[in-house]
């Protein structure tokens, strides 16, 4: 106990790298080789140092060294990666952005406290409890901190509407806000639904569920699920979403880690879909938790993979939290798909060569062409149902491979998107036309049937290009144009209605989705990929 209290506050920090009681701890050679290095530093090094800086960083170094999921989460990051896995945070409930140095409300978020209180799209914050924001420089981030803040405590905005005289006030209460992990649900023809999903939270069960709903009320019989650049996050909510595809148990996924027994997940046998025809589409930005839920339809032939290979993220972390609030996301364990694969990529190597093997992909034509991937046949696995080969290590590779369709692609349609001319451009287009698309339109499908850019609207959308420094270039334009007004129209529907109609209009393009519902709509087809008899 003497050493304890003798330590600095930053070197006691590393002897609790994992939280655990000190008693339960070993204590052994290299634990205090750590305390002493930090120790005779803070006391004799010639300079003046941060010690707990320097101790984050031998943190930091220490776990990129074990593998490259393992790290380090300061205190102040730990509410902030928390809130999307949750599924909410404490705010007023608002979508906002800043156009010419002024808070533009985009959208109250349904049933949030701005909604209840009457803001609306297109009103203009001047001052938030009492201090100006217009005009002050004022940071996405500085908006979101005085926004954000504990439910049950007040926010008082001066509002500026347009055909309103003067300047609205109102009082918020902050509340619990959602985070929506389901970006679209909609139907593509009469019997096949399409779902995209952006994470794994613990609501995406019941956003998934909800979604559903209507949508088999409107006749869907086969689904498409989009996990896309879905990164993951709680695995639950991946083998929670699995339970809808299975009419009896099965194996979903395992885990088994040197200080952890192999722990089974089966299906609850309860699935609602036991009987649609299923699509998942992936690419290399899906991983995790998107790839247990992928591989557990695809080992046991409950679903087609389509797209890309996805990422290979197959080790398992648990937080530990530290002293001071922050924490240590530690790998405990590996994963394992029904067919025993574990899918995550090799890092003996270390971190640099781990990464450099991700970029490669882009570089190497595996954008392109199938060819360029090769697993060797130590890899090798049959599905459990119709013993069809499948591979673990690097990632899920799909049963369909469909390469990145290049066809619209230009260097001035890259350099738009890189300098946020799209964003720009429609921010002041939405709020300067809000009031006449309403009343030009009755409905969304009467806004996506009929809304068109005047050549006045494309001219100003290429000067404002010009504005941001992106060269006109009539060429390439005539080669990106069908996607830059596609894009267009998509944004200007998401600051009118919802993301599901954003993504009903820019999906329309999409040869991987296109590609998917003729598979899907095909049973002959479908089940010969498969291989079902």
């Amino acid at each position: 106990m003497k050493f304890r209290k003798a330590l600095p506050p930053a070197i006691f920090f590393v002897l609790l790298i994992f939280s655990l009681p000190v008693s339960a701890q070993t204590l052994n050679e290299g634990t205090f080789k750590i305390g002493r290095t930090l120790g005779l530093i803070d006391q004799f090094y010639v300079d003046s140092v941060n010690l707990d800086q320097l101790t984050e960083k031998v943190i930091i170094s220490l776990l990129k060294d074990l593998d490259p999921h393992s790290t380090y989460i300061s205190a102040k990051d730990v509410k902030d990666m928390n809130e999307p896995l949750q599924g909410n945070f404490e705010g007023i409930g608002i979508q906002f952005n800043l156009l010419h140095d002024t808070i533009i409300v985009i959208e109250p978020i349904s049933g949030g406290p701005s909604e209840k209180v009457g803001l609306r799209a297109g009103d203009r914050i001047v001052t938030i409890n009492g201090e100006k924001v217009a005009g002050t420089g004022i940071t996405t981030l500085g908006v979101r901190s005085k926004l954000m803040g504990p439910k049950g405590t007040t926010v008082v905005l001066d509002i500026v509407r347009k055909g309103e005289k003067g300047v609205l006030d109102f009082t918020i209460i902050r509340d619990k806000i959602p985070i929506y992990s389901l970006d679209a649900a909609y139907m593509l023809d009469k019997e096949t639904g399409y779902v995209k999903l952006n994470k794994f939270a613990a609501t995406t069960n019941k956003e998934f569920s909800d979604a559903i709903t209507p949508l088999k009320k409107s006749g869907m019989k086969n689904i498409i699920i989009d996990l896309r650049s879905n990164g993951g996050g709680v695995m639950s909510a991946a083998t929670d979403l699995a339970n809808h595809f299975f009419a009896d148990q099965k194996l979903l996924v395992y885990m088994s880690g040197r200080k952890m027994p192999r722990r089974d997940f089966e299906s609850s046998g309860a699935g609602d879909l036991s009987a649609s025809r299923v699509v998942i589409l992936t690419d290399e930005g899906s991983a995790s938790a998107s790839e247990i839920f992928t591989g557990a339809l695809q080992d046991w032939d409950r679903a087609v993979v389509m797209g890309r290979r996805s990422f290979g993220k197959g080790l398992v972390q648990n937080g530990f939290y530290l002293t001071d609030g922050s924490m240590i996301r530690l790998t405990i364990a590996r994963y394992y798909t029904p067919t025993g694969r574990s899918i995550q990529s090799p890092y003996n190597e270390g971190y640099d060569k781990y990464m450099t093997n991700f970029y490669k992909r882009y570089t190497d034509g595996e954008m392109m062409s199938a060819d360029s991937i090769h697993f060797p046949d130590s890899l090798k696995y049959t599905t459990l149902i119709n013993k069809r080969t499948v591979y673990g290590g690097g990632g899920l590779m799909p049963d369909v491979f469909v390469p990145a369709d290049t066809a619209f692609y230009s260097d001035y349609y890259r350099d738009l998107g890189r300098k946020a001319v799209f964003t720009s451009f429609i921010l002041e287009y939405a709020d300067k036309n809000r009031d006449k698309i309403k009343s030009a339109y009755t409905s969304f499908d009467d806004f996506n049937a009929r809304f068109r850019f005047s050549d006045d609207d494309i001219l100003a959308f290429i000067k404002k290009g010009e504005d941001a420094g992106v060269k006109y270039n009539e060429h390439q334009f005539k080669v990106s144009e069908q996607e830059i007004l596609l894009a267009l129209k998509a944004l200007v529907a998401y600051n009118n209605w919802q993301s599901t109609e954003y993504f009903r209009i820019i999906n329309r393009n999409d040869k991987l989705i296109e590609k998917a519902l003729n598979l899907i709509s095909d049973k002959d087809a479908y089940n010969r990929i498969l291989g079902n008899k």
